[in-house]
This record gives structure tokens, C-alpha cells and sequence, in this order.
């Protein structure tokens, strides 16, 4: 098994690295996705969400209010810290779950956001940063999602600086260009993954 530690701050295209991967045949552990499951009605997570933050952040269907917690933390750092603390470790120990559960011989990557924000890179083989400018990111969010100007800078800031996340980088990605670039990047850094797992399986004289 290749354990494969994939990053980037928002707005860089990580998500769509992590599709074209699993299409190649990579077992994705989405981070986020799980970090939404761990926080749906009815956990423990969305209780400890709602003691701290108050049910202001819950929607009328008692689902988490998303955005509406975002414009909280993401302007605090304190209170970003207290949601990490409630939401992290109930990631972690699902991500444990679905790693025991890959086959041996799999590449496994997982998506996470703030890999570099926790100082996660020691704990896999290979860690790819998918690159991108603040100002590319910045248009991405402010034009196809649709964000506020304001929210997207917060989030942008409240993560770990361009710099800091290419230093663990062992694989850059670099996504300013247009999806035809992105989709050749891919290719080759598939074809290096498959070559380590490959390495790693074949026993020695």
C-alpha cells in the first residue's frame, strides 16, 4: 500500500486532482466528505457544535448550517480551533476505518485540506500539493462558486500560506492552466505512484 497525503488550499482544484485520481483507480478518502458525515443530525459532533456555537448555526431542518458557521470560525482563529477539536478527531478515527478496510496492494490517497495547517505530512509515503495562485483561487471562488469576495479572502487566509504547504510538498500539481494541462499532470504523477507501489510489492534477492 502507497499512503498518499493530497492537499491544497481552496480554490486550487484538490477535488478535482482527487476525481481524475480515483478514475485511474486510487482509493480516495475524502477528509472533507467524512468531516460532513461526522457533523450530520443525530452525532455527537453536531451536539458539541451546538453547545459551542449555539443553535443559530443549525437549519430549520436541524442540519449544520455550513455557511453560516464558516463566516464564524473563519474570522476567528480561536473559535476555528475549538471546531477543529470537536471535528478532527472523529475524522481521524473514520479515516483509520476506511484504511483498514483498502486492499494491500492499493493506492490510497486522501484528501486533506489542512494537511500542512496540522503537521499530517509525516504520516504518508508521498504528499502532493495541487498548486495555484491566491489570485486564481480567489477568481475561482468569487466566479464559478459564487462566493463573496470577503469569505473567499478569509478562507483563503485562514488556511496555510502558499509557501508553507509547497515546503512538504514531494509531488507539485501545478493547476493555473486549463483542464487538458491538468488531466496530462495527472497522468504523469499516476504513473509515479503506480511505479512506488509497484517497487514497494516486489521482493528482494
Amino acid at each position: 500500500m502507497v499512503k498518499v497525503g493530497l492537499t491544497g488550499g481552496i480554490g486550487s482544484g484538490k477535488s478535482e486532482v482527487a476525481r481524475r485520481l480515483a478514475e485511474r483507480g486510487a482509493v480516495v478518502v475524502d477528509a472533507d466528505k467524512i468531516a460532513r458525515e461526522v457533523v450530520e443530525p443525530g452525532t455527537s459532533g453536531l451536539a458539541l457544535i451546538v453547545t459551542e456555537f449555539g443553535p443559530e448555526v443549525l437549519r430549520e431542518d436541524g442540519s449544520l448550517d455550513r455557511e453560516r458557521l464558516g463566516k464564524i470560525v473563519f474570522a476567528d482563529s480561536a473559535k476555528l480551533a475549538r471546531l477543529n477539536a470537536i471535528v478532527h478527531p472523529r475524522v481521524g478515527e473514520r479515516v483509520a476505518e476506511l484504511q483498514r478496510a483498502a486492499p494491500p496492494d492499493a493506492v490510497v490517497v486522501y484528501d486533506v485540506p489542512l494537511l500542512a495547517e496540522n503537521g499530517l505530512a509525516p504520516m504518508y509515503d508521498v504528499v502532493i500539493v495541487v498548486d495555484a495562485s491566491d489570485a486564481t483561487r480567489l477568481a475561482r471562488l468569487t466566479g464559478a462558486r459564487g462566493m463573496d469576495e470577503q469569505d473567499a479572502l478569509a478562507r483563503i487566509r485562514a488556511q496555510a500560506s502558499r509557501e508553507d504547504r509547497l515546503k512538504i510538498a514531494d509531488i507539485v500539481i501545478a493547476n493555473e492552466g486549463d483542464l487538458d494541462a491538468l488531466e496530462e499532470r495527472v497522468s504523469e504523477v499516476w504513473a509515479r505512484l503506480c511505479e512506488r507501489r509497484d517497487a514497494a510489492e516486489t521482493p528482494r534477492a
